[in-house]
């Protein structure tokens, strides 16, 4: 009987599942393996939020496979080390995975891959979570995109409603006593402060197609209006799962189409623009693998001598816990920390406030995002900050600077979203709620802190900064 061994990384699902189903169809025995082995993703090793995801996405998947007669076979070190005494203890004729995108995981992989060929060890890679893979997208020159909107229309055309890989099952699973229990990879936090993402997430493959099934339910029905507004459930919220590789894009896409096929009337008239935020995700890992330098320097030159504030700690803190005085930021800060998940359009705000009005460079909000997101993604978390300071590939201008006021008017008109994330201002009249400014006395006295900095006198302040460095900005 031939055996096979399938690394799982992020890529924590049955269904769906390229290197898994290779596995099943080219093998009698397949082991499920997954190595811990943080560093190796050096120097972004997983944040507090996502290996608290991680360990409960684990827990999920080992139940799935326990109920087919298997186990999730769990090892700690460097994976090539373990991989090589697993073939061993296995007998295993070949090394199946499906591929990452990330620098630090591309060098670990290709370096993986030539050592078990050398050694007579087939190792056998498949394509990733994500429709293209980065190197498949070009320009009419053969180079990397820079820009969505043609990149987006390129992708469009290749993007099929193709029926998405079975749940993979072998003749049978093979299972082996060396292994560590889940405890032994140390993910959860000493201090447990995740409570609040525990009543808001299900993670695992049965919590990603719950959450996709809500979605298509309500939100589908008016996402193109619905996503912009942070008090309702008017995204999809298909990120960390998309993240550690419980769902597929081409699962998403062929589900909500099915919904839409069978519906007797119309009732979802927003696909093509969930689609394209989708689309957006796509991006980000395009950019990342052709730029690999994206999640710590400019993609934009430009802004090399920009003159970024004085590292303020006191300011970073107050940003961090929602205490900036800007009632949109802090909620939307607030919401981040006890929850692992922010709304996009105040993800947006709450960067626009750090790398605009106090001049904090991007890098140290990308950082703060990568500890306590659960979909903390390195292609996406990359992207936002630095479309949001105007340094990146296709990124909003420099001068477009959000204002936080004028966003919770119109994203949060009733304050609902406010109120909920800043129960001392609950009963405060919404006139002063979206201005605060005008009795900024009433606020304090319950306990709400004066702004960190004034939105607009800001605003020109990092205008004339810039203006220093590359001239006055046009259309400003």
């Amino acid at each position: 009987m031939s055996t096979a061994l399938v690394w799982l990384r992020r890529d924590l699902r049955l269904a769906d599942q390229p290197a898994l189903d290779a596995a099943c169809r080219e093998h009698d025995r397949v082991c499920p393996i997954y190595i811990h082995a943080p560093d190796e993703r050096a120097p972004w090793q997983p944040g507090g939020a996502s290996r608290w995801w991680l360990h409960h996405s684990l827990t999920a998947l080992d139940a799935s496979l326990r109920e087919q007669g298997g186990r999730l076979h769990l090892a700690v070190g460097d994976s090539l080390t373990v991989l090589r005494q697993l073939v061993r203890a296995s007998g295993a004729d070949a090394v199946y995975w499906n591929r990452e995108y990330e620098p630090a995981a591309i060098r670990r992989d290709t370096r993986i891959k030539q050592a078990l060929k050398s050694e007579g060890i087939p190792a056998c890679s498949l394509p990733g979570n994500v429709w293209r893979e980065p190197w498949e997208i070009q320009t009419g020159q053969g180079q990397p995109y820079r820009v969505f909107t043609p990149f987006w229309s390129r992708l469009r055309t290749q993007v099929t409603v193709a029926m998405p890989l079975p749940s993979a099952s072998p003749s049978q699973w093979m299972t082996m006593e060396n292994t560590v229990p889940l405890r032994a990879l140390d993910l959860l936090p000493e201090i447990d402060w995740t409570q609040g993402m525990a009543d808001v997430w299900q993670p695992g493959e049965i919590g990603a197609m719950n959450m996709l099934e809500l979605f298509a339910d309500d939100a589908l029905n008016h996402y193109a209006y619905g996503r912009d507004l942070p008090a309702r459930h008017g995204t999809s919220r298909m990120s960390p799962h998309l993240h550690f590789g419980e769902i597929t894009p081409q699962q998403i896409h062929h589900h909500l189409h099915q919904r839409m096929v069978n519906a007797t009337t119309r009732q979802h008239p927003d696909l093509e623009p969930y689609l394209r935020e989708l689309g957006w995700r796509e991006f980000a890992n395009h950019l990342l693998f052709h730029f690999p330098h994206a999640p710590t320097e400019n993609l934009n030159p430009r802004f090399d001598p920009f003159p970024w504030a004085d590292h303020d700690a006191e300011a970073m803190q107050r940003w961090q816990h929602g205490r900036t005085g800007i009632p949109l930021v802090d909620a939307g800060m607030r919401e981040l920390w006890h929850t692992g998940w922010m709304h996009n359009r105040v993800r947006m705000v709450a960067a626009s406030y750090l790398t605009k009005n106090l001049r904090q460079h991007w890098l140290q909000g990308a950082h703060w995002f990568w500890d306590t997101l659960v979909d903390a993604d390195l292609a996406n978390n990359s992207l936002g900050w630095q479309w949001v300071a105007g340094t990146g590939a296709d990124a909003a201008p420099y001068f477009r600077v959000f204002n936080p006021y004028t966003q919770a008017r119109k994203f949060d008109p009733d304050g609902i979203y406010l109120k909920r994330w800043l129960p001392e201002l609950a009963d405060v009249p919404l006139k002063l709620l979206h201005e605060p400014d005008r009795d900024r006395a009433a606020l304090a006295a319950r306990g709400y802190p004066a702004p960190l900095a004034d939105p607009k006198a800001s605003r020109k302040h990092a205008l004339a900064a810039w203006e220093k460095v590359c001239g006055r900005p046009r259309n400003q």
